[in-house]
């Protein structure tokens, strides 16, 4: 799928700075043997950029909560008001239509989403929005990832979250009919709290290529073992009702989560149960006959990754009831301003422990490498990566805030070609919004595939590069998007500054031995030529 069009008429969030913005997404046609181009959302802080991203989640959120509320089951935004146009294709990438979804305050009914297809004339309603047809033309998924601690983008993927962690905890009540599964969500978020369940779905069940270019940035060799551990009835754990289906003293499961506990037993190497605190210990050496138990079970990476998340999701249940209604009273308000809430690690239904891999020494033997003593760039790398390696529909929407902001520069350089040099099929038709704050993939992408946002007397605006980015140096591009001229930094440029207008000769002839390259030094040694041609 790819996005050709926004206009937000009312946000109902951001105090008021996405009001009325609207943004030309449109991005020419390209070779489809061409590469991977995501857009690329560049602008200073508190420009609106992530903002704009939740927007977009929010947006497909209430659209899915339109067509199928069984699977997004609340919106975090229910008076955003937008009509945003797109294209969608077939998985082969066949069959071409252009869509528009909207929601105005004449939109009926009420609250709801409503979709139009264009024909190659005209657009038309698809008046039954719980047909296949209108689920057809949305995203299969909405992936978020956000690197550090701004809630702005995970607002939607925490609600989508937590009502999952919900609809489990009622579908196994004594008093509901009896039901097997819980319907997915359609909105994933990939963050620190996540990024474990993405790499050993991945590590366990992808293929060999994959799993090599998951990890050879951090020049480790393979995933050697893991541990996993569920508890469902420590101190902390909601009780179970009285009459619940199973024996179960505290979280009660649906059939499907019972089935993936049975399955991770029956994959482990070696499991453990207390009974008294109903707590599984499964621990994993990984081998290619591990790997084959897996695949037993599992068809798919992201197959995994559900089974596992869904597990994970039901750490939300720890979360005191209290603080779960707070927030979600803060935000339906638009007064949220903490962090959203999350368990202790002891506390949490489902954790990892012992992750471990092996690197090859100097004198070629396997040294173990503990997960957590990686780098924060090397785990962005894996996570970022891995996302893309599982999920791979090609009308799932990415939304990316800051991806390689935990790179360094080299890596940064690197970004987009090792995205596009994945393994991986069906990526080129994938669509992808990212946003930074640096010049480096900006220069890999063609100005159509830029948009720089910027804000000025409390208006938002949004508009491609004058200049073309891509193949430009970086200075040229931190000059022409960010405004940054020179591009160094200011203490520097200061001090150059100072003795350009009032320093003397001794002092800049002193000065310039420890003054970097730069154009800015040379016009400090000009002007050092022009104060001795005067004495």
């Amino acid at each position: 799928m790819k996005l050709i069009h926004l206009e937000i008429i009312e946000a109902s969030s951001c105090g008021g700075l996405l009001d009325g913005f609207a943004v030309d997404l449109y991005r020419p046609a390209i070779d489809s043997n061409q590469a991977l181009r995501p857009l690329c959302l560049l602008g200073p802080n508190g420009s609106g950029k992530s903002q704009f991203l939740q927007v977009v989640a929010e947006i497909f959120q209430a659209a899915w909560h339109t067509h199928e509320p069984e699977e997004e089951r609340a919106e975090a935004n229910p008076h955003l008001l937008f009509k945003l146009t797109y294209e969608t294709s077939d998985t082969d990438g066949s069959n071409v239509r252009r869509v528009k979804i909207s929601r105005t305050s004449e939109t009926k009914p009420r609250g709801a989403v409503r979709m139009e297809l264009h024909d190659g004339e005209n657009y038309k309603a698809v008046e039954d929005t719980s047909s296949p047809e209108y689920g057809k033309h949305l995203p299969s998924s909405i992936v978020g990832y956000t690197s550090g601690d701004n809630e702005t983008l995970s607002l939607p993927f925490a609600v989508s979250r937590s009502e999952y962690a919900e609809a489990v905890r009622n579908a196994a009540m004594p008093d509901t009919a009896p039901r097997t599964t819980v319907s997915d969500n359609r909105l994933l978020l990939i963050d620190y709290s996540t990024h474990l369940e993405v790499l050993i779905a991945n590590l366990m069940i992808g293929e060999p290529s994959l799993r090599s270019a998951l990890i050879e940035h951090a020049k480790l060799e393979n995933l050697s073992s893991w541990r996993c551990i569920i508890q469902l009835n420590h101190a902390g754990s909601p009780n179970a009702p009285r009459g619940a289906k199973t024996g179960r003293k505290g979280i009660q499961l649906t059939e499907e989560l019972e089935r993936y506990i049975d399955q991770l037993k029956r994959c482990a190497t070696c499991w453990d149960y207390q009974e008294k605190h109903e707590v599984y210990t499964f621990d994993f050496l990984v081998g290619e006959a591990s790997r084959e138990g897996f695949r037993e079970f599992w068809q798919s990476p992201s197959d995994l990754y559900r089974s596992i998340h869904k597990l994970a999701m039901l750490n939300d249940l720890m979360i005191p009831k209290t603080a779960r209604t707070r927030i979600k009273r803060d935000i339906e308000n638009k007064h949220f301003a903490a962090r959203l809430p999350e368990p202790q690690e002891e506390s949490k239904v489902f954790r990892f422990e012992e992750v471990r891999f092996n690197k090859l020494s100097k004198d070629g033997k396997p040294e173990p490498v503990d997960y957590v003593s990686l780098s924060d760039g090397e785990h962005q790398q894996a996570q970022v990566f891995g996302m893309f390696a599982m999920m791979r529909d090609p009308r799932t929407l990415f939304l990316l805030d800051e991806p390689e902001s935990h790179f360094n520069p080299q890596w940064r350089v690197k970004f987009i070609s090792r995205l596009t040099k994945l393994p991986v099929e069906g990526l080129i038709d994938q669509e992808i919004l990212l946003t930074s704050h640096a010049p480096f993939v900006a220069s890999d992408l063609t100005r159509d595939h830029v948009r720089i946002f910027s804000k000025l007397d409390g208006k938002l605006s949004a508009s491609k590069p004058e200049i073309e980015t891509f193949g430009a140096t970086f200075d040229r591009i931190l000059s022409h998007c960010f405004s940054v001229q020179p591009p160094i930094s200011q203490v520097a440029r200061d001090e150059i500054e100072r003795l350009k207008s009032s320093g003397t000769a001794e002092e800049i002839e002193e000065a310039l031995s420890s003054i970097g390259s730069s154009v800015e030094r040379a016009l400090l040694a000009d002007r050092l030529i022009s104060l001795k041609n005067d004495i």
